[in-house]
């Protein structure tokens, strides 16, 4: 084998490339194998805000309504929940496999104060609907001053 110099410097594209494959390897060897991904997974949502309320839409197809667990403390939403894979067919039978399980955990902390007391959630075909109701802000209170003698 015959010994090559290295000069570090010579190919900036080089360094960024290696530097790429670096992370690649270790990042995705974890968590892809060949065409099934391994590891957790976390529901797509959509969070947006009206004059009354927060809301928060999370995607949760094949995820059961008791297997969802929401909390809201100190203006933080936690969402967790777990799909569970299908027991009955047997990992020989399977020809690929794409579909995530698996517990998952989403925090977000919440763009506005929120009444925890009157949130509320719907869960239709797969798709779960968080209505956070805001606090009624603190009015401004008008003092009066009087005049002293």
């Amino acid at each position: 084998m015959r010994l090559v110099k290295w000069e570090p410097f010579r190919s900036p594209e080089s360094i960024h490339e290696g530097i790429n494959r670096l992370f690649d390897d270790s990042l995705l060897r974890k968590y892809y194998d060949g065409d099934v991904f391994q590891g957790s997974w976390a529901p797509a949502i959509d969070m947006y805000e009206t004059e009354e309320s927060v809301v928060i839409k999370a995607e949760l197809p094949g995820v059961s309504k008791k297997d969802i667990d929401i909390e809201v403390k100190e203006n933080v939403l936690t969402l967790k929940g777990e799909r569970t894979k299908d027991e009955e067919i047997k990992e020989e039978n399977y020809h690929r496999v794409e579909r995530y399980h698996g517990t998952f955990q989403r925090r977000f902390t919440l763009p506005a104060h929120v009444d925890s007391e009157k949130v509320k959630a719907k869960f239709t075909d797969g798709l779960l609907e968080i209505t956070l109701p805001k606090v009624e802000a603190a009015k401004p209170k008008k003092i009066e001053v009087e005049t002293g003698k």
